[in-house]
C-alpha cells in the first residue's frame, strides 16, 4: 500500500483535495476530523485542556469552544505548543491505526490530510507528500469569505511553516487557483502515475 501525506496552507484546498480523492475510491483520513473527535465531552484530551486553560474554554454542554481555545492558543505559542502535546500525540496514533487497518485490508493507496504534517515531523511515516497551495492573496479571499478576521488569518499562518516552504519539500504540488477541475485534473494525473 502507498500512503500520502497531504498537507498545505489554511484555506488551500486541502479538503477539496480529499473530496475528490474519496470519489476516486482512495481511502482518506483526515487529522482535523481527528482532532474534534478526541476533545468530545468526556474525553481524557478535553479533561486535560480544561485542566490546562479552565472553564472558560468549555460551553454551557460541556463541549469545547473551539472559537476561545484558538484565540487563546493562537495569541500566546507557549500556550500553542502545549495544546500540541495533549493533541498532536492522539491524532498521531489514531491515524497510524487507521492506516494500519487500510493496510491489513489491502487497500492500494491511503491519504492522511495531516496540515502540520512536517511541523510535527511526520513527513517519514509517508511514501509521498502532496501539498496543496495558492496564492497568499487568494488564501487571505477565501479565508475573509469564512468570515476569520486578517487577525486571524496572520495568527494561524505565523503558526505554520510557510507553504512556500511545504512546497520545496513536497514530491507533488497542486496548485488550487483555477477551477476546481483543474484541481481534480492534478490530483488525477498523480494517481495515475502510480
Amino acid at each position: 500500500m502507498k500512503v500520502f501525506g497531504l498537507t498545505g496552507g489554511i484555506g488551500m484546498g486541502k479538503s477539496t483535495s480529499a473530496e475528490f480523492l474519496r470519489a476516486r475510491g482512495v481511502a482518506v483520513v483526515d487529522t482535523d476530523v481527528l482532532a474534534r473527535e478526541i476533545v468530545e465531552p468526556g474525553g481524557p484530551a478535553l479533561a486535560e485542556i480544561t485542566a490546562l486553560f479552565g472553564g472558560g474554554v468549555i460551553d454551557a454542554s460541556g463541549a469545547l469552544r473551539r472559537d476561545r481555545l484558538a484565540e487563546l492558543v493562537f495569541a500566546d505559542a507557549a500556550k500553542r505548543w502545549q495544546i500540541e502535546a495533549i493533541l498532536h500525540p492522539r491524532i498521531r496514533y489514531l491515524w497510524q491505526q487507521q492506516i494500519e487497518t487500510w493496510r491489513l485490508e489491502k487497500r492500494p493507496i491511503a491519504v492522511v490530510v495531516i496540515p502540520l504534517l512536517y511541523e510535527t515531523d511526520a513527513a517519514a511515516s509517508f511514501d509521498r507528500v502532496i501539498c496543496v497551495a495558492c496564492s497568499a492573496r487568494s488564501q487571505r479571499g477565501r479565508l475573509l469569505a469564512r468570515g476569520w478576521s486578517p487577525e486571524q488569518i496572520d495568527r494561524r499562518n505565523q503558526a505554520q511553516w510557510s507553504v512556500e516552504k511545504k512546497m520545496a519539500l513536497a514530491h507533488h504540488v497542486i496548485w488550487t487557483e483555477g477551477a476546481l477541475e483543474v484541481h481534480a485534473a492534478q490530483l488525477d494525473r498523480i494517481l495515475a502515475a502510480l
